[in-house]
This record gives C-alpha cells, structure tokens and sequence, in this order.
C-alpha cells in the first residue's frame, strides 16, 4: 500500500471521487472542480517534489481556472429545455390577468395571483381592477390597466 502514500495518485482519486458524485448529485457541477484535482495530479505526478502547499496552490488555481471556463461554456452554449422558464416564477406571470387588491399608487400597491398577493407598481388603479402583468423589479409586480372595451 506504498502507492497510496504518492500524492499524485491522491488528488487523481480525489479527481475520480468528483466525477462520481458529478454523476450522482444532480445539480452539482462538481465535474470543473474533479478536473483540477486530475490536472492538480497529473501536475504532481510531472513535479514530485512539489511541496504540499504547491500542490494546493495549484488545485486553487486550477478550480478558479476550470470553473470561469465552465462558466463561459455554459453562457455561450446553453442547455436547451423543454420549459427555459421553470424556475423563473415571475416571468411565468408576464401576461397574466390580476385583481388588485390593494389599491395601486405612488407608493405601489399589491395584486392577488392566484392565491396569495404580491407587492405591484403602476398607474393608480383601485381594489377590484383587473390588471396585466408587464415585468418585475426584484419581487414588485410591474402592471399596466387593461384596455377598456366597451360593451355593445
């Protein structure tokens, strides 16, 4: 078991551990931080004599280094989805159809959304009126008044 004791074989089996638990946790890119401890070992396995606080010098480096460019990857390549608005509740609710609750004026006013009410901006509109969702800033709702139709 001498073999364990070489530090490159460590941060390679570090590097194995990492892609495992990439394939086992969802939603964890841990495969950036498996590639520098793989580029950490091959570097160690090339520079024996790398000191310990080298050697985690340039696992620091490689993570910071791996990681910006998975970011970059996945910025200019993104992951197609079936539904690119999944986790993006409010901009789901552009277009949407509310009834102000409270009414909405200088100081803002709040909507019912299905069952609950969000915190609303725009034009001074009383409880009752039935307005569209246009945008959000930050969680205040952004509203303008319906169109009147008038009836026949």
């Amino acid at each position: 078991m001498d073999w364990l004791q070489h530090p490159a074989l460590l941060w390679l089996i570090a590097a194995t551990v990492l892609g495992i638990a990439e394939l086992i946790v969802p939603g964890v890119f841990l495969v950036f931080i498996a590639i520098a401890a793989a580029l950490t070992g091959v570097v160690t396995l090339l520079l024996p004599d790398l000191a310990p606080a080298g050697q985690i010098l340039g696992f620091i480096a490689w993570s910071a280094v791996t990681v910006l460019l998975g970011r970059r990857w996945y910025r200019e390549f993104p992951i197609a989805s079936a539904d690119p608005l999944l986790n993006d509740r409010v901009a789901r609710l552009i277009g949407d159809v509310v009834t102000v609750v409270e009414p909405i004026s200088d100081h803002g006013g709040r909507v019912r959304v299905g069952d609950g009410e969000w915190p609303a901006r725009g034009p001074d509109s009383p409880a009752g009126t039935r307005v569209r969702i246009t945008g959000a800033k930050g969680t205040t709702l952004l509203v303008e008044p319906l169109p009147y139709l008038p009836q026949d």
